[in-house]
């Protein structure tokens, strides 16, 4: 697996994330997505990522910097075709390093609380997230749970 910074602009990766976005949309009141659009990954302050195989695109994440010292998970996605694989665990991986590089203390996320997005609480988990209360500009929501990792 290639994991590559990407700008954005290839069919594949609008693609990949429309089908998160939507993905979201079956499982999450509209108030309660916070997963980002291809316009709003573009902002300088997030880096996001492609992983390839060979030519095909398998999955995606993003990394938002908060502050100097933490950062949010974004955008974290596999392909449908590529489910199990590896692919999050490789990525999620790439992206606690850079983290780390960064000299961020802290990782955190969002995800939803229903049970479609158990396995990614559980590989969460499985890299030391812990759940905590909502962080930077999020509210208590019954849709959503948040973890973090000190680094």
């Amino acid at each position: 697996m290639d994991i590559r910074i990407d700008d954005l602009t290839g069919f594949e990766v609008a693609e990949l994330l429309g089908e998160h976005l939507q993905g979201m949309s079956l499982h999450s009141p509209p108030e309660s997505i916070h997963a980002l659009n291809l316009e709003g990954l573009k902002k300088p302050e997030i880096t996001f990522w492609s992983v390839w195989e060979h030519d095909e695109l398998v999955g995606c994440g993003a990394l938002k910097e908060l502050d100097g010292q933490h950062g949010e998970l974004k955008s974290m996605r596999t392909a449908t075709l590529h489910l199990r694989k590896g692919v999050a665990k490789r990525l999620l991986g790439h992206i606690i390093d850079e983290a780390k590089r960064r000299g961020y203390r802290r990782l955190s996320l969002e995800t939803g609380s229903m049970d479609a997005f158990e396995p990614a609480k559980k590989l969460y988990e499985s890299y030391g997230f812990q759940y905590c209360n909502p962080f930077s500009d999020y509210i208590g929501d019954p849709n959503s749970v948040f973890l973090t990792k000190e680094l």
